[in-house]
């Protein structure tokens, strides 16, 4: 059986026995998709700049919203890790921005030195990394949505999965 012929097959079974159901929540590629912390909202972002928010409910997800602001994809998202309010977004705009999901709306934008393709948030929620194409990482404090410093690297960044102290 070739891939693509399996790939169906377990499409077709899983749709036949109400196992998945298709989101129409973005006009172009999604790029990352993350869950909150308490595993209730899951977010997506796309080559077609927006984030979109689902809330899961029982037993089925549900779109709560759809953001738009960045001028160029959202490559990457990550939520805060212990508040399921706040997600962080990282666009090639070279910018990212901080939207509170309670209030559905950006609550903050950082600019940044390039294009952005990676973020993470400190296990602790006080700093935010983001990682750009020219290999450069940008530390913001999440209090005050500030750059702490920046680090340049001579390899390539490809996630950041931790963060040293500063």
């Amino acid at each position: 059986m070739a891939p693509g012929d399996y790939l169906n097959e377990m499409k077709r079974y899983f749709e036949n026995n109400s196992r998945t159901k298709d989101f129409i929540a973005h006009t172009a590629k999604v790029h990352s998709v993350a869950w909150s912390c308490d595993g209730r909202r899951l977010a997506s972002g796309s080559f077609d700049r927006t984030v979109s928010i689902f809330v899961l409910e029982k037993d089925r997800l549900t779109k709560e919203t759809n953001h738009k602001g960045h001028g160029e994809s959202v490559d990457q998202l990550c939520w805060h890790p212990s508040s399921s309010n706040f997600l962080v977004t990282a666009s090639g705009d070279k910018t990212i921005r901080i939207w509170d999901a309670r209030a559905s709306k950006c609550v903050s934008v950082v600019n940044t030195k390039g294009e952005n393709i990676n973020i993470c948030w400190s296990p602790d929620g006080n700093t935010i990394a983001v990682g750009n194409k020219e290999d450069l990482i940008t530390f913001i404090d999440a209090r005050t949505y500030k750059a702490r410093c920046d680090e340049q690297f001579k390899y390539e960044v490809s996630e950041c999965t931790h963060l040293c102290s500063r």
